[in-house]
């Protein structure tokens, strides 16, 4: 009598012991999520017990295409294990009917959603409910190109998902709370969708190298439709203003619905999403801030700024900009596609700036090239380089026949504080060290030398030493408070000097586009020979703030002075930016939350800005505790006080944030945090 056939029953995917070992425990998805180059476990149970002449296969295919190298894994005993590192398939237990399999996928494996099937003869298929599982990136795994071995590193550039984007300028540094949310339901799922977008081969799908190059551009929807549209005009009608965000999974699940780009992103929204993108698929990535950010647009290593008689910048004649600060990203990584020394960390960029490949993409670029001036390196090192080194040269525009005189020419006032979260710390780290060498050092000089021999052989020129300025300020401005600044002059003569003295303030985004010219002055004043004298100026309430609250945008306000002097001849100029302080939030948390238990979040606002605040609106995201919410507030007075409650359920363990976020048609961005330990 002949043996009745093996069939299986079902399929356990072991998944609460898989993720465990594998780092993946805290996906809120349904199907299996684990790492390339590590095993994990299947459980089968059979119709009946496992003879040794039974040949079961597991087939896989990822995404609609089968493998090209290992479609079939042959279910084998565990003495004839397969050489570690490749793709195997063990039989590791067996007890009456069921089967328990481990099952090794290759560190070098294509990262994507794998469909799952088992075999058994020629006619016999079965296909388990949950058919799919993901594969990600390991850095973990020794043999993975984006090992990392740092476990406090591994933690924070891979599994953590809050963190925070530093904004303002070098002088005045602020924390953004931002809620990454890797984890978050629909969110990994739409990163996977996002790899079907690229269109990447099978084997760059296995390369982060050209995996994150492909990201930088799908993040932003310049040619390809991707996730998110930047705008920087300041007006965002049927679209979010980028200063309402507070984290990357509503953005990405709205992409994921809609199937369009999102309105609307600036450099930060681009890189908190891109680091959700990269660490969602295991690559280690964090976001980093440059502050005084060049954007070189014809690759000379200069930033040509143009101003006119008044002082004030002339935006349509000027191409290249300084922005006050500039988020992109760090990802981790080794490149064997470049010669030895350049693994690490590699700056990748999705804001579009400029194109490279014919398409806005930027990076990776080993830190360690822009650091040495190697800026012939890919990928786009001249342009990262420049962004942390070029030189700021002022021309000052003259006459009907717009004739530019060479004012001032600046080094070292590029790439400042570079910004990026301490390792496992709510605070500030600065990384300018692995972008550039010290200023005024021997290794800065050498690798800004090496950089100019290939793009420019300009340099910056030496001013005359006739006059020392200074434009002083007390700091940030509270906003509905007056500015108040100084114009400290020194003269370094032993004879009188005679200035025609020349300010303008201008209110700016942060990108260095004008918005509007708030105030200008012009006076003459006589310094005697080796003296100085200090001239104070003030802007009223009044001059600045209905401009500010008409932008309602990231807003600075750009003073420059101009001094010149007839006899001898010759100008000097110095600019300060002058930020506003915002009225506080005051969130109030229990210290210790329960897992399933409700707890009350409490939210306080009294509007001290100085303008009213029409159709305000307190938004509240609390990733492991609830969903975004928006409580509408209405319009908000002057010193009018409004206070708010959420409920909250918290869903996972460990030391929770929520960010609150208050937006108006007036002022946007206000921004506060607080903190639970749910147990």
């Amino acid at each position: 009598m002949s043996e009745t056939a093996l069939r299986i029953s079902s399929l356990d995917y072991l998944k609460e012991l898989n993720t465990k070992l594998h780092h993946t425990s805290d996906y809120l998805t349904t199907a299996l999520t684990v790492r390339r180059g590590q095993s994990f476990k299947l459980r089968l149970q059979l119709s009946r017990e496992l003879n040794p002449q039974d040949q079961v296969v597991l087939q896989l295919s990822v995404g609609d295409r089968p493998l090209q190298a290992k479609g079939t894994l042959v279910l084998i005993p565990a003495r004839h294990e397969s050489e570690a590192g490749h793709w195997g398939a063990t039989i590791i237990h067996t007890s009456q009917n069921q089967c328990e399999v481990d099952v090794r996928t290759a560190p070098n494996a294509i990262v994507g959603k794998y469909s799952l099937m088992l075999k058994i003869g020629d006619d016999y298929t079965y296909q388990p409910q949950h058919s799919y599982f993901y594969l990600l990136f390991n850095p973990w795994c020794k043999d993975d190109d984006v090992y990392l071995p740092d476990e406090n590193a591994c933690g924070e550039y891979v599994l953590s998902d809050m963190g925070y984007l530093y904004v303002g300028h070098n002088t005045d540094i602020k924390e953004r709370p931002w809620n990454f949310g890797q984890f978050e339901e629909g969110v990994l799922e739409a990163c996977m969708e996002l790899l079907d977008k690229s269109k990447l081969g099978q084997t760059a799908r296995s390369d982060p190298v050209r995996l994150s190059r492909a990201m930088s551009a799908l993040v932003n929807s310049n040619d390809d439709r991707g996730v998110l549209m930047g705008n920087w005009s300041g007006k965002y009608l049927q679209g979010t203003s980028p200063l309402n965000w507070t984290g990357s999974s509503a953005i990405l699940l709205q992409y994921k619905q809609s199937k369009a780009p999102v309105k609307y992103g600036q450099c930060w929204v681009f890189s908190g999403v891109l680091t959700t993108v990269m660490r969602c698929l295991g690559i280690p990535a964090r976001s980093v801030t440059n502050f005084n950010s060049a954007h070189d647009t014809d690759g000379n290593l200069t930033i040509d700024i143009y101003i006119n008689m008044k002082g004030e910048q002339l935006d349509k004649m000027t191409s290249d900009s300084i922005w006050n600060f500039h988020v992109w990203n760090d990802v981790w990584m080794k490149r064997p596609d470049l010669p030895g020394g350049y693994d690490g960390w590699q700056a990748l960029d999705a804001t579009p700036q400029e194109e490279s490949g014919g398409i806005y993409q930027c990076g990776p670029c080993p830190l360690k090239a822009i650091k040495n001036g190697e800026v012939h390196l890919p990928y786009d090192a001249r342009f990262v380089f420049a962004e942390v080194n070029a030189d700021r040269v002022l021309w000052r525009v003259e006459g009907p026949g717009h004739t530019a005189t060479k004012v001032k020419a600046q080094q070292n006032v590029v790439g400042l504080n570079i910004s990026t979260k301490a390792v496992g710390q709510d605070r500030r780290g600065d990384i300018t060290l692995l972008y550039k060498f010290a200023e005024g050092s021997k290794e800065e000089r050498k690798a800004m030398d090496k950089a100019c021999a290939i793009c420019s052989e300009a340099g910056p020129s030496e001013e005359p030493r006739n006059l020392l300025l200074e434009v002083k300020s007390s700091g940030p401005t509270s906003l509905g408070s007056p500015i108040s600044f100084s114009i400290n002059l020194e003269n370094l003569l032993p004879r009188p000097l005679t200035l025609t003295l020349t300010a303008a303030a201008q209110l700016q985004a942060y990108n260095g586009s004008t918005i509007a010219t708030v105030k200008n002055m012009q006076q003459e004043v006589t310094i005697e020979a080796t003296k100085g004298t200090s001239i104070p100026l003030k802007i009223e309430v009044q001059e600045y703030l209905p401009q500010l609250s008409d932008a309602n945008d990231n807003l600075h306000l750009h003073v420059t002075v101009m001094a010149e002097c007839k006899d001898p001849s010759f100008i000097c100029t110095e600019n300060t930016i002058i930020s506003f302080g915002y009225p506080p939030i005051k969130v109030e948390l229990p210290d210790t939350a329960k897992l399933g238990k409700k707890f009350t979040g409490t939210f306080t606002f009294k509007n001290t800005t100085g303008v009213a605040m029409d159709n305000c609106k307190l938004l509240v995201e609390g990733l492991g505790l609830f969903k975004l919410a928006t409580f509408n507030q209405g319009n908000i007075a002057v010193g009018r006080i409004f206070r708010s409650e959420i409920l909250c359920t918290p869903y996972r363990t460990g030391r929770r944030k929520i960010i609150a976020k208050i937006i108006s048609d007036q002022i946007s961005g206000i921004t506060a945090e607080g903190f639970v330990k749910v147990e």
